[in-house]
């Protein structure tokens, strides 16, 4: 099941010589001082074009930190932690009182251009030398790219954008480009990749051409193309291979992971490679240790530093005899009561942990548990393109029968038995953005749901006109010598 990040691995030292090592804090444009080889010194074989792919997929694993504060920058969880000074960055976001000062959101900008960097290296030398499968290759780095500008944009709103290497002192001379642009370039690059990538991916982890329609779909769906969603999200489902599959439960245990509800997962290893100072570094979804129960000692779980809580809002919105509750919510009182476990409160505790995240007792480890935890992230089920599907179906008033269908779908895995919503127009849509809180709970995607959709105002503290992105960090704006204005209202 790692076959593809154990590559990743066994290919860190020549990374690591040829790309530099990720950065830790840099400004990033600063990222460009690794890329020192020139065209005539490298992307001469087909083993030079590969390792310089694995290098861009490296910086998914960085992705923890977007996954998290998806989540608490919602109504889902909480911040968490130790107390309400325990990774400041993440209390402001909770609190909606962020600024540009923020480490955490500068990291999510720093590691997102470090990964469109690595991408665009590969891109800016695509013609140098063939090879047979050189097209499926510059597909996957072209995905990459696409999902890496994804995050940004969606993050910060209007970003600096090109499709080569960027240069120091492009910050002075590049301009913020709109969203509408940063999107078309996304969407080009993911047709380039429905067209030249298969379903059946060369290793397992690569990029497929499922991945590639999922992720095109949802692009098309935070625009409001609603048309263009739906078409190819219907494709996706007809013709791909994807399914339910039967126990939600096992989704987010170890044995299930890249199974046939996975059309898109970042890769995680237990292999060493991090410390608090770079955690970007790490080949382990840090995520999991960060989620989890404070000072456990008990059955099945291990302990973690609990971040990320839910909160009793979402736990109260499940309906009754929704099965998947249990699995996306660990009530750590009950479980104390009915195991004689023991834990430790942390701040902001709400009795709730984020179960599909934290980490299973066997979960192999080398190193720091808390940094190497080999627990896959689910960035695209099949259960996501099914109520993506039945949105677009919905919102762009094309077919509420159809949209049913796939949120019933999704509806009948979750009671065990068929539970039919029949509403239509804006009960439905009520009842689809309802649905995907429930099945995606503590997977990241709540508060984009919400700001998409026009709800941000459910988030407590949340500011109309300010909100719906996340500040510039203050480092580039200040190296950008007054290129580039922050956010508004920040």
């Amino acid at each position: 099941m790692k076959n593809y990040i154990n590559k990743i691995t066994k290919t860190l030292l020549t990374l690591l010589i040829l790309f530099g090592a990720n950065s830790c804090g840099d400004a990033y444009l600063e990222e460009v001082n690794i890329y020192s080889i020139d065209s005539e010194s490298y992307f001469n074989s087909e083993s030079d074009y590969y390792n310089a792919l694995i290098g861009a997929y490296d910086l998914l694993q960085a992705t923890y930190v977007n996954v998290m504060l998806g989540e608490i920058a919602s109504d889902n969880t909480l911040a968490g932690g130790e107390s309400a000074t325990d990774v400041v960055g993440f209390q402001q976001i909770d609190d909606m009182i962020h600024t540009p000062v923020n480490s955490n959101l500068r990291d999510i900008w720093n590691w997102m251009y470090a990964g469109v960097n690595r991408a665009n290296f590969i891109l800016e030398f695509q013609d140098k030398t063939d090879f047979v499968g050189r097209e499926v290759l510059i597909g996957e780095a072209r995905f990459l790219r696409a999902y890496y500008y994804f995050e940004l944009v969606k993050w910060f709103g209007p970003i600096p954008l090109k499709e080569s290497r960027f240069n120091l002192g492009d910050e002075a001379t590049l301009p913020r480009s709109p969203v509408s642009e940063v999107y078309a370039l996304i969407e080009q690059d993911l047709q380039y990749a429905v067209n030249n990538l298969s379903y059946t991916a060369p290793q397992v982890g690569r990029v497929t051409k499922g991945a590639a329609q999922a992720l095109l779909g949802k692009a098309y769906l935070y625009q409001n193309k609603f048309s263009e969603a739906a078409t190819v999200l219907d494709n996706l489902i007809q013709n791909g291979p994807y399914d339910l599959v039967t126990d939600y439960n096992t989704i987010f245990e170890n044995e299930g992971e890249n199974g046939i509800e996975s059309v898109f997962e970042v890769q995680y290893s237990d292999q060493e490679g991090a410390g608090f100072d770079c955690l970007q570094c790490s080949e382990g979804n840090v995520a999991v240790g960060f989620n989890g129960i404070r000072n456990y000692s008990g059955p099945v779980f291990d302990s973690g530093f609990s971040f990320n809580v839910p909160t009793q809002d979402v736990v109260d919105e499940f309906e009754v005899g929704d099965l998947r509750k249990d699995v996306a919510i660990l009530d750590i009182d009950a479980w104390a009561t009915q195991t004689g476990a023991t834990f430790t409160k942390g701040n902001e505790h709400t009795g709730y942990y984020n179960r599909k995240y934290i980490a299973r007792k066997g979960d192999l480890n080398t190193g720091d548990p808390n940094l190497t935890n080999p627990n896959n992230y689910r960035a695209i089920r099949f259960a996501d393109v099914l109520l993506m599907a039945a949105e677009a179906y919905n919102r762009g008033d094309i077919d509420d029968m159809k949209a049913q269908g796939y949120l019933n779908r999704v509806r009948e895995r979750a009671f065990g038995t068929p539970n039919n919503v029949t509403s239509t127009g804006a009960a439905l849509t009520d009842a689809i953005a309802h649905e995907r809180r429930m099945e995606l709970v503590g997977e990241g995607h709540r508060f984009f749901d919400l700001v998409r959709t026009g709800r941000g105002t459910l988030i407590p503290g949340f500011t109309t006109g300010k909100n719906e992105v996340f500040p510039i960090p203050i480092e580039e704006i200040q190296f950008a010598n007054g290129n580039w204005e922050q956010n508004p209202n920040y």
